[in-house]
């Protein structure tokens, strides 16, 4: 079968006449739409991910230094390309358990797909890299049982959870407030300004740490802040990005988010982090570039 999903790759791409080598990355192909790509392993399957499937990717962005600025295992509908050379293509090239590692244009991925500002690190000349692997494809009839049995299933570990987390507050004696998703949070530090809105440029502290008080990840420890665009996909697990759509720039505050919204029935993409783990986070925002100044 390997050998059998190596031939039609090959056979499709030499039939489309859609690639050629690369002149600027060694190693690697690039598509008449201008990706630049270098595929790493082949999976089992031989079915490619198209739009409206239901994609989960283990991806990771690098500059052109090879400097990693994000990494995360998301899932989200795939879409139909919004214009030649658009991240969409790349995801579109692969099968489950395929991983390739793309270059594309950086000023295009965050003007245009994430309607953004280029970060001040990237020059808008500059290539993204992207390393990419497939780790599931499926329909939206596959998406939505799978969705059903675990929401089927999470109401009843809910139950136990709420008072693991009842009794963590009450044995901190903290006086926090919650949101109708099931998020406690307590302000540590005021901030002031306009509330972050969706496509504005964020630069942020964080840290993340189990009940037991030990942390699974610290950007203070790194000495690296996080940069992201906040409401655009693969960012930040559910529970951040509604806790931080409720701060303002130069916050800190504290949140506990429940398993459900933070990274769920399959855990962290490093394994630190177990599945159905309710985690504390304690988020500072530094900077905020607005997308409409």
């Amino acid at each position: 079968m390997r050998y059998l999903k190596l031939f039609i790759l090959v056979l499709t791409t030499t039939l489309a006449g859609c690639s050629n080598e690369s002149p600027l990355f060694p190693n690697f192909s690039v598509t008449r739409t201008g990706i630049h790509y270098q595929r790493i392993t082949l999976g089992e399957e031989t079915t490619q991910a198209e739009p409206t499937n239901y994609i989960t990717v283990n991806i990771a962005y690098r500059t052109p230094a090879d400097s990693l600025f994000f990494h995360g295992v998301r899932t989200f509908q795939l879409t139909e390309p919004q214009f030649e050379g658009s991240i969409d293509e790349c995801f579109a090239m692969l099968a489950k358990g395929d991983s390739a590692t793309f270059y594309i244009s950086a000023h295009n991925f965050f003007t245009r797909t994430l309607e953004t500002h280029t970060p001040n690190f990237l020059d808008s000349l500059d290539f993204l890299r992207v390393d990419v692997m497939m780790l599931d494809i499926l329909t939206s009839k596959e998406y939505e049982q799978q969705k059903e049995v675990f929401i089927h299933w999470i109401e009843d570990f809910g139950d136990y959870e709420q008072v693991i987390l009842r009794q963590y507050i009450e044995d901190q004696s903290l006086s926090l407030e919650s949101t109708p998703s099931g998020i406690h949070y307590l302000p540590l530090k005021k901030g002031h300004g306009n509330k972050i809105e969706q496509g504005d440029t964020l630069t942020i502290h964080y840290e993340g740490r189990f009940f037991n008080g030990k942390y699974f990840d610290s950007t203070l420890k790194r000495n690296e802040p996080f940069q992201f665009v906040y409401g655009q996909k693969w960012q930040v697990i559910p529970g951040l990005e509604e806790a931080i759509g409720m701060m303002y720039p130069g916050e800190k505050s504290m949140f506990i988010i429940p398993s459900f919204m933070a990274f769920g029935q399959g855990g962290s993409s490093t394994g630190i982090v177990p599945a159905f783990t309710p985690v504390i986070f304690e988020v500072e925002i530094v900077e905020v570039k607005p997308l409409n100044p």
